[in-house]
């Protein structure tokens, strides 16, 4: 993805389409279909997990598309390792998500040395990250975009039910690198919400994307006394 293409998804929607290990709607014909549909929408651009399924959906849809690859359920476990990175954009990512934390990658990489890998291979990288301090670094280490992605799923960032739209906010105050708002974005006003904060775009998922998430929340809802 260009940076003509970075410019493509400012102030617009990026709907990630995506399914927990187990779920029925984890399957790469089906995952194509959220993505065409998200497309028909008006969604500006995707968010896919696994190479297999990043290429079936960048053949699908006439989107930038950001791709990643989950390995795992602890530490960091979202595009994990430059292989990881690499299979990705090899799968024809436009852009590859990683964690950006401060915790130790698998192979013993630097995120700085997955985003050199990434851009030596054509694509750009979004940074994924729990707190002010992890952008900033983020950013210095070359990421193109930042995202608000693991705020309140790693030991110190706020766990809150929300957006942490106070990161979404300091980030595009301070980084100096487009800024994507996600985790935890379920209404519309919410996504509004970060734009006016600064962001350079949303991600949205669970809330539209997720229908066994979503039908959990209702029937969880409707069985209280």
């Amino acid at each position: 993805m260009n940076p003509s293409a970075v410019d493509a998804v400012r102030g617009r929607l990026i709907v990630s389409c995506q399914a927990p290990p187990g779920d029925p709607m984890r399957d790469t014909a089906t995952l194509v279909r959220l993505a065409r549909s998200a497309a028909a929408g008006g969604a500006a651009g995707v968010r896919v997990n696994e190479p297999e399924v990043v290429a079936a959906v960048a053949a699908a849809v006439d989107l930038p598309v950001i791709g990643l690859w989950k390995d795992g359920d602890t530490g960091v476990y979202i595009t994990p390792t430059v292989r990881h990175a690499l299979a990705v954009a090899e799968a024809g990512a436009h852009v590859v998500a990683a964690d950006a934390t401060a915790r130790p990658r698998p192979d013993g990489s630097s995120f700085a040395d997955l985003v050199a890998a990434v851009h030596a291979a054509g694509a750009l990288v979004m940074a994924d990250v729990s707190t002010l301090d992890e952008g900033l670094t983020a950013a210095r280490q070359g990421a193109d975009l930042v995202s608000s992605t693991l705020s309140g799923y790693v030991p110190g960032s706020p766990r809150q039910s929300g957006p942490d739209l106070d990161l979404v906010a300091a980030l595009a105050r301070e980084s100096g690198t487009p800024v994507v708002a996600e985790g935890r974005i379920s209404t519309p006003e919410e996504a509004a919400a970060a734009l006016a904060l600064g962001a350079h775009s949303v991600v949205v998922g669970t809330a539209i994307t997720a229908p066994t998430a979503l039908t959990h929340r209702f029937v969880t809802h409707l069985a209280r006394p």
